[in-house]
């Protein structure tokens, strides 16, 4: 997400970093070239001229404060005016405070909807909010069987009306069910539709007006650009949307739409879809999404993935082995790959880390497959094998190499690097490489 904006950024910012004073003409040059990059983002017009208008006129005559050159200056007002682009703080959800909490869920065919109620269902089920879907998409086919299947695998209730076409007497009724089963928020899916089908927006209307939903949350296909901007607008106008949700935003999206539905509609982006799998929205927090533009890296959202998949005593007991005189040994080694595994891609996991270049990430071509070869590789092999490399002769790399399905030169590479990972971490880590890239071995990056 935002790779290649966060590139252009930051590559236009660094070439008025490092100056003495920044005059008018220098502002002006960068700030051009920033416009570029904005507008080639996909971010509106307007929006992209307001924004500069407010950092020349913080930058212009900006002179030197204390240590800080004017150069970085300019970096953190850019900062600044990100954020307030982005919504300016985070936008949690509004509960009632007498339960349930209803929450519609709305946006146009295939902007993945009734994906987004299951993951949505997921987190609240994980706050503690007892989430309860209810399935109103009687337009679509199959789309009340998938809610179902999402709700057995979230395992949360769900209501359901095969056959019948009332959207808001199966609501109603959801409702109700939900309330016996003393659930907290319940989760509408409605049916995917055209901002611009009257018919089918009044269907919306009259259910909005019946049910009186807490939350409307627009969810919009952050891959579509402008265009999830205009609907956007076209939603907010009709129904009043209190919130968005942007999926599909591990694509090779733009980020214009991320940038630019709050400066237009003000309704607050609330989440964001960053893959398929269930446990992949993430809250939308303006400041760290800005940072991570900027490359100043997302540590605080790194920490709180590790807090919430690492299992704390196993990461204590191999840390406290990885300093001791005898290591780690390759059943450590596997274990470790499994917890970092837990926290997602692992382009996305290093994309938070500061001062990281998109560029050098998508050059260093990360293969997801090697972590799977390497992990087939480890589990090939015996206990005493993974507790004592060196007994590993020709003989048993053969076997090795058959049992996961890879090469012996695979198994001598894994065992070499592991080595002189070894030595590295005893040597206090000095020179250690990033595993699992394409450079001399399996683990050079």
């Amino acid at each position: 997400m935002f790779d290649e904006l966060s590139a252009k950024l930051t590559a236009a910012l660094s070439k008025l970093t490092g100056r003495g004073v920044l005059t008018e003409e220098a502002v002006k040059d960068g700030l051009r070239e920033i416009r570029r990059v904005l507008l080639e983002a996909d971010v509106s017009f307007e929006l992209t001229r307001q924004f500069l208008e407010r950092v020349e006129r913080k930058a212009v005559g900006a002179e030197l404060l204390k240590s800080v050159r004017p150069g970085d200056q300019l970096v953190k007002i850019v900062f600044d005016e990100l954020v307030v682009l982005l919504g300016e703080k985070q936008a949690p959800l509004a509960f009632a405070s007498v339960p349930p909490t209803v929450i519609l869920l709305v946006g146009l065919q295939g902007s993945g909807k009734t994906t987004t109620a299951g993951k949505l269902a997921k987190r609240l089920k994980l706050e503690q909010k007892a989430p309860f879907l209810v399935a109103a998409d009687v337009y679509r086919p199959a789309a009340v069987d998938q809610l179902v299947t999402l709700a057995r695998q979230v395992e949360v209730g769900c209501h359901s009306e095969p056959g019948v076409t009332d959207v808001v007497g199966i609501v109603k009724r959801g409702i109700v069910e939900a309330g016996k089963a003393r659930a907290r928020t319940v989760l509408v899916d409605t049916a995917g539709r055209l901002q611009i089908d009257a018919e089918m927006m009044d269907e919306l209307k009259t259910l909005k007006a019946v049910v009186k939903p807490h939350e409307v949350l627009l969810v919009a296909d952050g891959m579509t650009g402008q265009d999830a901007v205009r609907i956007a607008s076209g939603f907010h106008e009709a129904l009043g949307v209190s919130g968005v949700i942007l999926t599909k935003m591990d694509g090779d999206a733009r980020g214009g739409a991320a940038l630019s539905i709050y400066g237009v509609t003000k309704a607050p982006i609330k989440y964001i879809g960053m893959g398929e799998k269930l446990d992949q929205l993430e809250p939308f927090r303006p400041d760290r999404l800005a940072g991570r533009i900027l490359q100043k890296g997302d540590i605080l959202t790194l920490v709180e993935k590790a807090q919430a998949t690492v299992d704390a005593g196993e990461a204590e007991k191999l840390a406290k082995k990885a300093t001791s005189r005898k290591g780690l040994d390759l059943q450590d080694f596997l274990s470790a790959m499994k917890q970092m595994q837990k926290m997602g891609p692992l382009k996305n996991v290093l994309g938070m880390l500061p001062g990281v270049n998109p560029q050098m990430l998508q050059s260093a071509n990360l293969d997801e497959k090697r972590i799977k070869h390497v992990e087939a590789i480890v589990l090939a092999m015996t206990p005493r094998e993974r507790a004592d490399p060196d007994v590993i002769n020709g003989s048993r790399r053969l076997r090795i190499a058959k049992g996961a399905g890879r090469t012996v030169q695979e198994v001598n590479q894994l065992l070499n690097q592991f080595k002189q990972m070894q030595k590295l971490m005893k040597s206090g880590g000095k020179g250690l490489k990033m595993p699992f890239g394409r450079g001399p071995g399996m683990f050079g990056m």
